[in-house]
C-alpha cells in the first residue's frame, strides 16, 4: 500500500513538473521578440548557434542554390544573409530595390557567427519564415523643388556660357 501511494505520489510530481516546464516554454516562445541586426552583430559570440529571430525586408535578389536559397534580409540598420529551404520562399513576392520595397518576413533559425558551410560568413539557417507584410512597387516622385533648383542652376550656366563668350570677342 505505501509502495503504491509513493509510486502514485511520484506520477503526480512528474507530471507537475511536465506541465511547468511545458508551461514556461509555451510563454517563452510565443513572446519571444526578434533580434537587431546591430544586437547580433555586436554580441555574435553571445548568440553563436543559438536560435533567433530575426525580422527586416527582404531586399536583392533570391538566389537559389537546389533545394536552397540565399536571401538578405534588411532590418533598417543592417542587412544578415539568411539560408533557407527553397520551399519556404515561395510566398515572397517583392524584394526591396530602388522600384520596390520588400516583403517583410520574420525568420527563425540558426544564428552563425563564422558559418563553416559558407565560407566564414555571418548567417542564419533558417527553420521557418514567416511573411509579416507584403512589399509593393514604389513610384518615384520628382522632387519640385530639386526640379526649380536645377532649372535656376542651368539658367546661371548658360549666362556665364554666353557672357564668356562675349567676352571672348
Amino acid at each position: 500500500m505505501i509502495k503504491h501511494r509513493l509510486h502514485r505520489f511520484k506520477k503526480q510530481i512528474t507530471q507537475i513538473i511536465l506541465l511547468v516546464t511545458g508551461h514556461w516554454l509555451l510563454v517563452t516562445l510565443c513572446f519571444a521578440q526578434s533580434i537587431s541586426s546591430t544586437e547580433l552583430i555586436n554580441n555574435a559570440k553571445q548568440y553563436d548557434g543559438k536560435i533567433v529571430i530575426y525580422e527586416g525586408e527582404v531586399i536583392g535578389d533570391i538566389m537559389k542554390r537546389g533545394d536552397f536559397a540565399w536571401m538578405n534580409v534588411n532590418d533598417g540598420q543592417n542587412a544578415i544573409g539568411i539560408w533557407v529551404n527553397a520551399s519556404l520562399v515561395k510566398d515572397i513576392a517583392h524584394t526591396g530595390s530602388y522600384k520596390s520595397l520588400g516583403d517583410r518576413v520574420e525568420v527563425t533559425g540558426i544564428f552563425n557567427r563564422a558559418c563553416i558551410e559558407h565560407g566564414g560568413d555571418l548567417d542564419i539557417h533558417s527553420q521557418a519564415i514567416r511573411k509579416t507584410a507584403s512589399g509593393r512597387q514604389v513610384q518615384e516622385r520628382l522632387n519640385p523643388g530639386k526640379r526649380n533648383l536645377v532649372i535656376v542652376l542651368l539658367g546661371i550656366l548658360c549666362l556665364i556660357w554666353i557672357l564668356s563668350l562675349l567676352k571672348r570677342r
